[in-house]
């Protein structure tokens, strides 16, 4: 499958800081319950064997609800649990040789933070962009700041979806509004949520508003 627009719409990060008593499929039920568009598996710690479980498990969440589901960072897995595709950072592999890896018809997002970072993730074959942190964010220490202004300028140079991630709630989702973004990525707002199937429903129609205003 190929990337659509309208998929990128509310894209949600997985993480397990906030899992509690809860497993991972659980609380990635509810996200799609209250209507995530798109799943990012992101697992930084699990080591090989769990996180193809943990793949799997979500893989086939995701299929029953016809969403995407795309890997972060690691190839290996998505290409063996057939995800939809792979996120890579400006310090993973490079996007030219995921896309070799992966092949032409999997999803191939890439996070940039500046107009020239976009241009060469395009052109090297990513399918979306994920720009960030558009705000101030406790889910990644090393985000860098990036400016509403250069946000602006990403969305006009490049002819790709762009997606914007990093500290983004409820009550700040709408200052996104006119940037030409086509959807947010979150983590806490949803994850750390106590009703997580609530705000996600209500964070969705917050940026169906904001896209189109």
């Amino acid at each position: 499958m190929k990337c659509d627009k309208k998929d990128l719409l509310l894209y949600a990060v997985t993480d397990r800081s906030w899992l509690g008593d809860g497993t991972l499929g659980s609380v990635v039920e509810k996200a799609l319950k209250g209507g995530a568009t798109f799943i990012q598996l992101r697992e930084k710690e699990l080591e090989y064997g769990k996180f193809l479980e943990v793949a799997k498990e979500i893989k086939s969440l995701c299929k029953n609800y016809h969403i995407p589901l795309i890997i972060n960072d690691n190839v290996d897995i998505a290409v063996a649990v057939d995800a939809d595709g792979v996120h890579v950072g400006q310090n993973d592999m490079e996007a030219g040789n995921v896309r070799e890896l992966i092949g032409k018809n999997k999803i191939l997002g890439v996070s940039a933070q500046t107009v020239e970072q976009a241009v060469l993730a395009e052109k090297r074959g990513a399918d979306y962009l994920g720009v960030g942190a558009v705000f101030p964010t406790g889910s990644k220490a090393d985000a860098e700041d990036v400016s509403s202004e250069t946000l602006k300028e990403i969305c006009k140079a490049v002819s790709i979806p762009v997606v914007a991630i990093g500290g983004i709630s409820k009550d700040n989702v709408m200052e996104l509004s006119g940037s030409g973004i086509c959807g947010i990525a979150i983590i806490s707002a949803i994850f750390a949520q106590i009703d997580i199937e609530k705000a996600t429903s209500e964070l969705k129609g917050l940026t169906e508003k904001m896209v189109t205003a």
